[in-house]
């Protein structure tokens, strides 16, 4: 009877958690062409147009320089696996 009970509340709790998951997902899903011209008005209205050019720069270089970096990891990675391979530059 225990054993019952608790295979019937593990499904119980397996349910609420893929409840979460599918409104997550359905959440995100959501987003549409509407949303995202909301969202860049309002982006244009806080930051003026003179400023958008330089936080789109400054998110250019953030996004080079994390590509840097993976591609230096990735290049110490296969440091290690072979010495023979040198690094580029």
């Amino acid at each position: 009877m225990l054993r019952e009970i608790s295979i019937l509340l593990e499904l119980h709790y397996l349910n609420v958690i893929n409840q979460l998951i599918m409104s997550t997902i359905l959440l995100f899903a959501g987003i549409g062409a509407p949303e995202i011209i909301i969202v860049a008005l309002i982006v244009l209205l806080l930051f003026g147009g003179k400023k958008i050019p330089e936080l789109m720069k400054g998110l250019g270089k953030g996004v080079r320089s994390f590509k840097d970096g993976i591609k230096d990891i990735d290049e110490d990675i296969k440091k290690d696996i072979d010495p023979n391979v040198e690094k580029k530059d």
